[in-house]
């Protein structure tokens, strides 16, 4: 069987309070390639939408569910505190595994010539090798790759690029007004010689809630972790923490309990098993679907644990050999199990290594 490289995308649309907008988007990607999460916010009025697929299958979804934001949503009558450039606002492009960052460019390079050749929509370039940031493009200093310099009437520009795995982390302050939270957003930010890895955002949420809004993108570097302890170190009363989106099991905290990118991953590819054994039809087939999708909807809630993160491991790296049996694994499917457990396994501390040791061995000698 064939190799496959894997890759995410964590497109975010300008709509997160109508159901059936969200549930079309959703649906159109969903037809295409795997979605793993989708998180609507209400107050932003934005959707997070996780997918992850082979090249081609992540093109085709993404066109699918652009093509649907461009036709339900119209920025004129959008309204939400986070800032936006379009319906379908902002696609990264993620590479997992060993798939690489300079190919993931390419899948945004082809994703961002079909949306203007299709739809009619500029697009932007960001992110790797690209010269240019979100920041930049928000900010009006620079010009459509694609199309324009007019945007379109109703579903503005898309910004396309490549990056690495971040997370999107969200912590609400007691006891600090919009002024004082913007001041603590500029002090942490990278650019302002803040924490390493930091882009930080401040902002005022209906029933006079301020929420630090981040993004973290050099998790080896800043996790969440790392911004709680410094914001305890400085003094900043902090309430509910939100991870939006997914999160690596590696940085992965108790806000992220059924929000791990690998345990989503895995349960992805149980999923697709369950769905190929239920085509096959027979006892066997049967009976082992149920099977999957009980395995299926565990992984998807898998705790932010150790216990749970060692588990998850062996479980997805168990699927292989599973599916492989039963005649229903395909490339792209081993390689969301394979990244799954090549997460998981990496995410297990020194400390549990000890204590499972022999467990531990097993499992390096399965994903060898």
């Amino acid at each position: 069987m064939a190799k496959e490289d894997l890759f995410e995308s964590v497109p975010n649309f300008s709509e997160g309070r109508r159901g059936d907008v969200i549930d079309a988007i959703a649906a159109a990607a969903a037809a295409e390639a795997r979605v793993l999460d989708t998180d609507a916010d209400p107050d932003h009025n934005r959707v997070v939408v996780s997918i992850a697929g082979s090249r081609s299958h992540v093109v085709d979804a993404l066109l699918g569910a652009i093509g649907a934001a461009v036709e339900r949503i119209d920025l004129g009558s959008h309204s939400g505190v986070h800032p936006r450039v379009g319906a379908a606002d902002v696609i990264p492009i993620v590479p997992l595994g060993e798939a690489a960052l300079e190919t993931a460019r390419e899948i945004a390079h082809d994703t961002g010539k079909r949306v203007w050749a299709e739809l009619k929509v500029p697009v932007y370039f960001y992110g790797h090798g690209e010269g240019r940031t979100l920041a930049d493009i928000r900010a009006g200093r620079v010009k459509p790759d694609l199309g324009g310099p007019d945007l379109h009437p109703t579903a503005g520009a898309v910004c396309v690029g490549a990056r690495r795995t971040l997370v999107a982390f969200n912590v609400m302050l007691f006891d600090t007004d919009l002024v004082a939270a913007r001041a603590v957003a500029r002090s942490i930010r990278e650019s302002a010689a803040g924490l390493r890895g930091v882009q930080a955002l401040a902002f005022e949420l209906p029933g006079e809630r301020v929420q630090l809004s981040m993004n973290l993108f050099r998790i080896d570097e800043t996790s969440p972790v790392d911004v709680i302890a410094e914001l305890a170190r400085r003094g900043v009363a902090m309430g509910a923490e939100q991870v939006v989106g997914l999160c690596p099991a590696a940085v992965a905290t108790p806000a992220a309990d059924g929000r791990i990118l690998e345990g989503r991953l895995a349960s992805a590819g149980a999923a697709a098993g369950a769905a190929r054994c239920s085509g096959r039809g027979g006892e066997e087939h049967a009976a082992l679907a149920v099977r999957l999708t009980r395995e299926a909807d565990e992984l998807a809630r898998l705790p932010a644990d150790q216990d749970a993160i060692l588990a998850g491991a062996e479980r997805a790296a168990a699927l292989v050999r599973v599916l492989q049996a039963a005649q229903v694994l395909d490339g792209e499917v081993e390689a969301m199990l394979r990244v799954a457990a090549r997460g998981l396994r990496d995410a297990v501390q020194p400390a549990t290594q000890s204590i499972y040791r022999a467990r531990v061995d097993a499992l390096d000698a399965r994903l060898a």
